[in-house]
């Protein structure tokens, strides 16, 4: 069975496209589920496809000159490995699983193949040393393979690194790799985003709000009787909290010694390496003097604040 065709990404707004997203699991969102994005989790995404938090609009620096330089990353891809290759303006969908999408950068002419385009930055260039590719990356070309049909083989990348360094490598077609995404992202899809169970929380900000706005109010008088299992999860935060005071000690004893080191100087440099110790300068309303001597103006421009403050102590 072939892959559908979803609609048409030629004369479609970034609007339009972001929308389209809502619809299922794209191939960078299938890297997410199964927990190998280094930019987003899996809660994070769930509380996108569930629409609890609005698709960002706005593109990264990064995103956008990966965007425009994505032709000039395939032209160079044709130049240097002798192939030809094609826009595939749609976004396909999986003919069995209607929430398995797929955005392909380019098909090869005269190939069941795919060819995906990358820019990356310089301090990412070992990622792409000798046969090594993102394990991210090639969850999304095996994503897009499966998508397409079994007669589909091959993918491509092509990346440039840096802005100065071109590499382009292939993968073959991995079956078993491929039916275990699927199945992770329709478990995913079924279980949470239609059963509207969150994923696992982590500890990203956008676990940290949901939890604010969902239990914003609490009540005084309640107290629960907290499962088993918090009695190792509380030891080890506690010993994590502990470590993190251990080392932001040693972090503030070296800084220190290296303002010794600097003196009056604003910039010092060793090796690769730049310190600077610079005076910044900063206006704030010094609230004290503010109600001391205008309280009314304090008491017109005050305004409440109301949040609920975690803590952990040893009570016996």
């Amino acid at each position: 069975m072939q892959a559908k065709v979803l609609s048409s990404t030629a004369e479609m707004s970034r609007e339009e496209w972001l929308l389209s997203r809502q619809k299922g699991i794209g191939g960078s969102d299938a890297a997410v589920v199964l927990g190998l994005s280094k930019w987003k989790t899996p809660f994070e995404l769930w509380l996108e496809k569930t629409g609890q938090v609005l698709l960002d609009d706005e593109q990264s620096d990064a995103a956008y000159f990966g965007t425009i330089l994505e032709d000039i990353v395939a032209k160079e891809f044709e130049i240097r490995s002798g192939k030809k290759v094609r826009k595939k303006n749609a976004i396909l969908q999986h003919p069995e699983h209607s929430m398995i999408l797929a955005n392909i950068d380019r098909m090869i002419v005269g190939e069941k193949a795919i060819l995906e385009c990358k820019t990356t930055s310089a301090y990412n260039a070992k990622e792409w040393i000798d046969d090594e590719i993102p394990a991210s990356y090639i969850v999304q070309v095996q994503y897009y393979l499966g998508i397409l049909g079994p007669e589909y083989t091959k993918g491509y990348f092509a990346v440039l690194i840096g802005g100065n360094r071109f590499v382009w490598k292939e993968v073959e077609r991995d079956e078993e790799l491929i039916e275990m995404i699927f199945s992770s992202v329709v478990n995913f899809w079924n279980d949470h985003v239609l059963g509207g169970v969150a994923p696992a929380l982590d500890g990203s900000s956008a676990a940290e709000e949901f939890l604010k706005k969902k239990y914003a109010e609490s009540d005084s008088t309640k107290i629960v009787d907290l499962t088993s299992a918090n009695k190792e999860r509380i030891q080890h935060y506690l010993r994590l909290k502990a470590e993190i005071a251990a080392l932001q000690e040693q972090a503030k004893e070296l800084e220190n010694q290296i303002k010794q080191e600097l003196k009056d100087a604003e910039t010092g440099f060793v090796g690769k390496y730049q310190a600077t110790w610079k005076p910044v300068v900063s206006n704030r309303v010094d609230t004290n003097k503010l109600k001391e001597h205008f309280p009314d103006i304090y008491q017109k421009v005050i305004k409440e604040t109301r949040s609920r403050r975690f803590a952990i102590k040893e009570v016996g």
